[in-house]
């Protein structure tokens, strides 16, 4: 049995509908990329699964049990953290208070402050400094440790690379094998495609709200996955 499962997931902004039918899966310890252009429904997805979208109850499963209509707090004792696009730093708060925010759910774990302080060093030195007045990549450690904190499952990463230059990306994604290691999966939204192909097992690409192809990272012809990234048809590789 998947870890989660997605069936026919739909998201609404109102009136306005932005997923279609979305089914999707991942398993224990596995890498799974969301690509897709801009307003291609990637993050509504993670919002969705992440509990700040309501959804149907059965079209969210987690370890079997519905969770679709789970608020997010509740969503994140489940075992489910998100890394959000553009970090949300608390602006009024140290690098390490942003950290312990990240533990009130309680989750028993092996991630505390000195396992982040250990897989992002550049951390430590800066902990007393206002989380907001970091580096934009070292703001992005701090987003993700400080999920890393709710010892999570199921980690889902916004955009995470945006707006980072390709050394600070690097350091990043090179932190995915030691968060994997402990038993996490990760969800990865990513506009680079190479990036999310490189680091993912599997990929899903997202086209107008639905999924247009699926398939196995690295096995998929580049012509196929352009087709699914701008094209509407649906397929699975």
């Amino acid at each position: 049995m998947s870890l989660l499962t997605v069936h026919a997931l739909e998201a609404f902004y109102g009136d306005f509908q932005a997923l279609f039918g979305i089914d999707f899966h991942i398993q224990t310890e596995e890498v799974v990329a969301i690509i897709g252009a801009n307003g291609a429904g990637k993050s509504t997805f993670l919002k969705a699964l992440a509990g700040q979208i309501p959804s149907r109850p059965d079209a969210i499963q987690w370890d079997g049990a519905p969770i679709g209509a789970l608020p997010a707090h509740r969503v994140v004792q489940q075992g489910i953290a998100l890394v959000p696009e553009g970090r949300q730093l608390f602006r009024s708060l140290s690098v390490e208070e942003n950290l312990r925010i990240g533990a009130f759910a309680k989750r028993p774990g092996h991630w505390n402050l000195a396992r982040v302080y250990a897989l992002f060093p550049a951390l430590y030195d800066k902990r007393h400094q206002p989380g907001t007045s970091l580096s934009g990549g070292q703001q992005q450690m701090v987003a993700i440790g400080r999920a890393l904190m709710s010892n999570p499952r199921l980690l889902l990463c916004d955009e995470v690379s945006l707006g980072l230059s390709p050394l600070v990306v690097k350091d990043i994604y090179n932190a995915l094998p030691a968060i994997r290691s402990e038993g996490v999966s990760v969800v990865l939204v990513e506009q680079d495609i190479d990036a999310a192909l490189r680091a993912s097992q599997r990929f899903y690409c997202f086209m107008h709200g639905k999924s247009s192809l699926t398939g196995t990272s690295g096995e998929v012809p580049m012509h196929r996955i352009s087709q699914a990234y701008f094209g509407a048809q649906e397929t699975t590789a």
